[in-house]
């Protein structure tokens, strides 16, 4: 288990939260001072009174929330968002309503989840070729559906 250290813009509440004991995530709360009403097709970034410190190799990732998604067609407009490990600023997400109907964020409201994992990095080599392999270039649904 990883530390990752909190200094909250936001009163003790609002830190993620496991909801249970085997979650991946950690749910992220809208810490706002009025409700956002996100009406279909639109987007809002939206604070969470929380900045964090990642250690160095590794990255947050924030996710939709799935009882978001199917009961409100509300996500993560770019999912998985990634935090690196030197950013410090307030971690905010962006929601978009993807359904027919208004959705409204209030404060405290579970919008996101925060997962962290470890992260490597490459050494990028230029070259004249790369190796052969079956599949070649071939991409978008090659292997079936």
């Amino acid at each position: 288990m990883k530390t990752i250290k909190i200094p909250c813009l936001a009163v003790k509440d609002m830190l993620p939260l496991y909801q249970s004991s085997g979650a991946s995530g950690a749910d992220l709360r809208a810490n706002i001072k009025e409700e956002i009403i996100l009406r279909p097709g639109e987007r809002e970034i939206v604070p969470t009174g929380l900045r964090v410190q990642i250690p160095p190799g590794f990255e947050a990732q924030i996710r939709s929330r799935s009882g978001l998604a199917v009961s409100h067609a509300v996500t993560v407009l770019n999912a998985p968002g990634t935090i690196d490990s030197d950013y410090r600023g307030e971690v905010k997400v962006i929601l978009i309503n993807h359904g027919k109907r208004s959705f409204t964020v209030k404060k405290g409201d579970r919008i996101a989840q925060i997962i962290f994992q470890s992260v490597g990095r490459a050494e990028f080599i230029p070259q004249a070729q790369i190796e052969e392999t079956d599949r070649q270039d071939n991409g978008f649904g090659s292997t079936g559906l």
